[in-house]
């Protein structure tokens, strides 16, 4: 039997830590004299109370070394605690979500999914966005926390190729392991920084800069504004949050590896030069589409898809148009992209560029071997043998993945939605993007309309998608529970 204290001394760390963040909208909004101050504030005392009482009830077991068990208990229950946590606003606030439509905003937000069950956004209090962003913004810091220290160690989805990435950074200092996490973190809030005040140089006012930074950089996208980034109508915006999604897609190890000047290992990236060549090629093709079936300006047009592109792909979810009602060859790529998603260590969605090209390298092999049998041939990625157990693993992901996406699909038709909305739904949810796509949920709509037992399937499916589908799963395995 998994001993809980120590998951529950986790837990209540990671609630007691939340709670100061709930203040900070309490802020905003007594600043801007809106009475939902005092429901943050409330809030935030509760979750307090709630984190110290799990922790220091379990305090003898903060010097135990947790087993991967735990672990994975600790990642599934610390999430689901913080999503229930971050729900209280919107339900006790002057909105009054119904449980269904908080849970699912909480969600979309610790998940940095994006998608969204509010209107007017416009006309929101302060309080309400801000919470909103920060909701991503930790929730990116949750998605670099597991992806690094977690995955890679419990062999997830073939996630072990990247525990040489702990050992190209300097740990006489500190375990190995810490020191890349405090230097990634430390990225991801710089970057923020950065993001922020470019986005008020280009013509956004320092509020809903800051947020719109804080959305960017974790790849979350809720916007302030119901026409999203279009809003502005600002091409300086535009290519601002482009690069910032970006960045966001891209694995913050190389990003500390620039700051520390480590120029040879970031061309040796293999994962990051796929996937930039993969949102090049895809936009370019979608320009191209643009420019003919459209007749629209080749730069606007570039400006557009490579937005589009970036952002389905990273599964940040922002548009300064509805991309969601092309037509034809561009939704087709779009959808394949969200499948895809960013890069591993990084803030974004889908099943990763690694494990695409892992899958690729797996399947030219075998083509090889056909026409060389007795040559020994063995699978290479980024300059290093990947193992059978890693090429198994990568398979046996992309199967549970898949297998998921079609037993969500079928779960939403179920439940009265449309086939094409469940689709994109579905695929969107996995993936953490956000809009699905399909004019009916796309970046520019609400998910307020669909029923509340869609929205509790997408929520499972948001969190499930983020967690690697497998530290979700290994809950439900009776050997998970048993000595």
């Amino acid at each position: 039997m998994v001993d809980l204290r120590p998951v529950l001394w986790g837990m209540g760390l990671l609630l007691a830590a939340f709670a100061p963040m709930m203040a900070l909208p309490g802020l905003a909004d007594w600043l801007a004299g809106d009475p939902d101050w005092q429901v943050y504030l409330a809030s935030a005392t509760f979750c307090l109370f709630a984190g110290l009482v799990f922790a220091l009830g379990n305090l003898s077991q903060r010097t135990r070394a947790f087993s991967s068990r735990q672990i994975i208990l600790l990642a599934v229950v610390g999430w689901v605690a913080l999503i229930v946590a971050g729900a209280v606003p919107f339900i006790f606030g002057r909105i009054h979500l119904s449980a269904a439509d908080a849970i699912f905003e909480a969600t979309a937000g610790i998940t940095a999914t994006g998608a969204t069950v509010l209107r007017h956004l416009d006309g929101a209090s302060p309080g309400l966005l801000l919470w909103r962003a920060l909701l991503q913004w930790m929730g990116g810091i949750g998605v670099l926390t597991v992806g690094t220290a977690v995955l890679p160690q419990l062999n997830v989805g073939g996630m072990q190729l990247y525990r040489f990435e702990t050992s190209r950074l300097d740990d006489r200092l500190a375990p190995r392991a810490l020191r890349m996490l405090g230097g990634i973190l430390s990225v991801y809030l710089g970057l923020t920084v950065i993001l922020g005040l470019l986005l008020w140089v280009a013509g956004m006012e320092w509020f809903p800069a800051l947020l719109h930074a804080m959305s960017t950089i974790s790849c979350g996208g809720f916007s302030t504004s119901d026409t999203n980034v279009g809003h502005w109508h600002n091409p300086g915006v535009d290519w601002v949050i482009l690069v910032g999604m970006l960045l966001g897609g891209a694995p913050f190890v190389v990003h500390w590896q620039i700051v520390r000047r480590q120029w040879h290992m970031v061309g040796r990236n293999g994962q990051l030069k796929g996937y930039l060549a993969a949102i090049i090629l895809a936009s370019l093709a979608i320009t191209l589409w643009l420019v003919l079936e459209q007749n629209a300006k080749p730069l606007p047009a570039l400006r557009h898809s490579l937005f589009a592109v970036t952002s389905v792909m990273t599964g940040t979810g922002y548009a300064t148009l509805d991309w969601s009602r092309w037509t034809g060859f561009p939704l087709a790529m779009l959808f394949l992209l969200t499948f895809i998603g960013g890069c591993a260590g990084s803030t974004a969605g889908g099943i990763k560029m690694f494990r695409v090209q892992v899958l690729f390298a797996n399947a030219r092999l075998q083509f090889r071997r056909m026409l060389h049998p007795n040559a020994v041939l063995v699978p290479r990625f980024e300059g290093q043998t990947v193992t059978e157990g890693a090429a198994e693993s990568v398979l046996g992901y992309l199967f549970v993945y898949i297998l998921s996406f079609a037993l969500l699909a079928m779960a939403l038709a179920l439940v009265g939605m449309g086939f094409p909305e469940a689709l994109g739904a579905a695929a969107s949810a996995l993936a953490n993007l956000g809009p699905a796509i399909s004019p009916d949920l796309g970046p520019l709509s609400s998910f307020d309309s669909l029923p509340d037992a869609a929205k509790w399937l997408l929520a499972f499916a948001m969190l499930y998608g983020r967690l690697e589908l497998f530290l979700l799963l290994a809950l439900f395995s009776r050997d998970f529970w048993q000595d």
